[in-house]
């Protein structure tokens, strides 16, 4: 028998037109969780996020911030927060391209892993949305209910690569005739580690990698209302994967559905 393929997918930029961490700035701010200054700086990274993509020592500034800011917050008020008004702030921000490639790698029996720097109360609800298999994502440590601010994982760059080998071990994927797809050149690792990556809305240093190797260059700049091309899965089944997570932002968790089973790494 020919062993199992599957389509690695990044998550901001990629399948989704916005950072998802920074998309629930808003939320959070009405939850009583940030202030105004935190907002109008999450709404500034964004548009650099947006505008130029984000190299390794933005990443790196990001990270602390993140980590800084959500330091104390409330574990529970974060995943009702999420759970409240996750569709209202994803839905409309689905790349459509995305969707599309999404059900061509179900259609032709490949698992669909979202690997994502993204915190896990973020990633998995959305996962659940589009009906991936797997998750990998950001997790930071909790102590008495609350984000303590350390990062127990952080689902980045290298350890993207490393998760995936992973799950090529545990799983048996076979990588050689496996899909990735991300805009970052800080992913770079993960597409190397399949035999078909992707550059989607690269960033400027992902393009001339991109180029210089002949990897295919997706342009995605169509969002789609999410509701009108997938169906969803019942409340239950969005809230039991927040359940499992344990992220915001700076730290990460694998998370498997894969329908029957679950998978831990």
């Amino acid at each position: 028998m020919s062993r199992p393929t599957a389509a690695f997918f990044d998550l901001d930029k990629t399948i989704i037109a916005k950072s998802s961490t920074l998309a629930f700035n808003k939320p959070f701010q009405a939850g009583g969780l940030i202030n105004r200054r935190a907002v109008l700086r999450s709404t500034y990274a964004q548009f650099v996020y947006l505008v130029g993509g984000a190299d390794h020592d933005q990443m790196e500034k990001m990270r602390l911030f993140m980590s800084t800011l959500c330091a104390g917050w409330d574990v529970a008020t974060v995943r009702e927060i999420v759970a409240e008004t996750l569709h209202h702030i994803v839905d409309p921000i689905v790349y459509d391209e995305a969707v599309n490639l999404i059900e061509e790698h179900r259609l032709a029996g490949r698992d669909v892993v979202i690997v994502s720097t993204s915190g896990s109360e973020l990633v998995e609800p959305i996962g659940e949305m589009l009906g991936a298999d797997r998750v990998v994502a950001t997790r930071m440590a909790i102590v008495d209910g609350k984000y303590s601010g350390e990062i127990e994982y952080y689902a980045y760059a290298e350890e993207k690569a490393r998760a995936i080998e992973e799950l090529a071990r545990v799983v048996g994927y076979d990588l050689e005739n496996s899909y990735a797809y991300s805009d970052s050149v800080t992913d770079v690792f993960m597409l190397e580690t399949v035999g078909h990556p992707h550059a989607v809305n690269p960033d400027r240093e992902l393009r001339r990698i991109a180029q210089d190797r002949g990897w295919p260059i997706l342009v995605f700049n169509k969002p789609v209302e999410l509701r009108s091309r997938m169906s969803f899965p019942p409340a239950g089944s969005t809230m039991a994967a927040i359940a499992v997570g344990s992220a915001l932002a700076a730290g990460g968790v694998l998370w498997a559905t894969s329908r029957k089973r679950r998978l831990e790494l």
